[in-house]
């Protein structure tokens, strides 16, 4: 019974963080648009909060999906070949979740060298790859 409530906790947090994710470089999207001062101040606080907002969830994904792989143990772990490719997807995102903690310094500092259509292929790209992840842990087709 336990395994199946850190199980449930790890996708809750993981789906909390991703919808962070998704939400962060949409508003970089209308921060890059615009061109008054008060607009993009607003913006500004706004990154800021919800980074630090979903950067929790990152951390509480990780432990329930750490703790997960300890319940099941090392043999499996060794065996379980989806599962590395899951961890070098999980791992991309992380690297994407600071990567955007970058951006938001960016931002803050009025240092934005991006224009909108890179935050808008920045706010798409990694729907696949949680698509592929969501693939991997379900179906397990490797």
């Amino acid at each position: 019974m336990t395994l199946l409530w850190i199980k449930a906790l790890h996708v809750f947090f993981m789906v909390a963080w991703m919808s962070g994710l998704f939400y962060l470089p949409r508003l970089m999207v209308y921060h890059a648009q615009t061109d008054v001062q008060a607009v993009k101040d607003q913006f500004k606080i706004m990154e800021r909060r919800l980074w630090y907002f979903v950067t929790p969830f990152a951390l509480l994904t990780l432990i329930f999906g750490v703790w997960l792989i300890t319940l099941y143990g090392k043999e499996w772990f060794v065996t379980a070949k989806w599962l590395h490719i899951k961890l070098i997807l999980v791992l991309a995102l992380y690297v994407y979740h600071f990567y955007l903690f970058v951006l938001v310094r960016n931002f803050a500092n009025d240092q934005n060298t991006h224009s909108s259509r890179f935050y808008r292929f920045l706010n798409e790209a990694p729907v696949l790859v949680v698509l592929a992840i969501i693939l991997l842990a379900i179906v397990k087709f490797l």
